[in-house]
């Protein structure tokens, strides 16, 4: 899987690329001593992640590039002194992607399809929408299910409340490109990412403010 970085919408970036190259990247220094008080199998995603962030900074807003990363309460990544520049980060196996989006709200998830979909799940994350999906191939449908699932995570990302926001409560029609939840819009890179791969994103200066929840 090759670097992709695409701008989704005027003024909102992803990349995605794969763990194990960017992983080989030089570390900032703030990263590495963040990596430090990580278990040891955390340590190569969580580099290879601030790593492509990085990237992504260096190619926007180059001024942005070595500003320090960190977590709010509830684990958002924010860059230091700079809190309504919207990023986020997701990693799910050997896939990696972050988003950046200047004076907005933003959320990315990358997510590897599951080998098999229990009914159960398929009718949780797709609620009416799963019948759709019932005689479809098992391979087909978990590639679909994960489609769903990153607009889905990626909209409770961008609101900051993480999984107590139910994101598998969103409306997210099979085979939809692009909707809308709530004050977020979101985009899914359906023909331009083979992993499944989604991004939500706010208006600009859509109710920013140093907290975000």
């Amino acid at each position: 899987m090759n670097l992709l970085t695409l701008q989704v919408a005027p003024g909102v970036w992803v990349a995605r690329g794969e763990r194990g190259q960017w992983a080989r990247s030089a570390p900032h220094p703030h990263d590495r001593a963040a990596a430090a008080e990580l278990p040891k199998w955390r340590v190569e995603e969580f580099l290879a992640s601030r790593a492509l962030l990085r990237h992504l900074l260096r190619a926007t807003r180059p001024e942005l590039a070595e500003v320090p990363v960190r977590a709010e309460e509830q684990g958002r990544p924010v860059l230091a002194g700079h809190p309504g520049m919207g990023i986020s980060i997701s990693h799910d196996g050997d896939a990696i992607a972050v988003a950046f989006a200047p004076d907005r709200r933003v959320g990315v998830d990358v997510q590897m399809p599951p080998d098999t979909v229990p009914d159960g799940l398929l009718r949780r994350c797709l609620g009416e929408h799963s019948r759709d999906l019932g005689a479809w191939q098992e391979r087909r449908r978990a590639a679909e299910l994960a489609w769903v699932w990153t607009a889905q995570e990626a909209c409770v990302k961008a609101a900051g409340t993480g999984m107590s926001g139910r994101p598998w409560a969103i409306d997210v029609p099979p085979g939809r490109h692009r909707g809308q939840w709530r004050d977020f819009r979101w985009i899914s890179l359906r023909g331009r990412s083979q992993t499944p791969l989604s991004c939500a994103f706010s208006a600009p200066h859509s109710d920013l403010d140093t907290s975000w929840n």
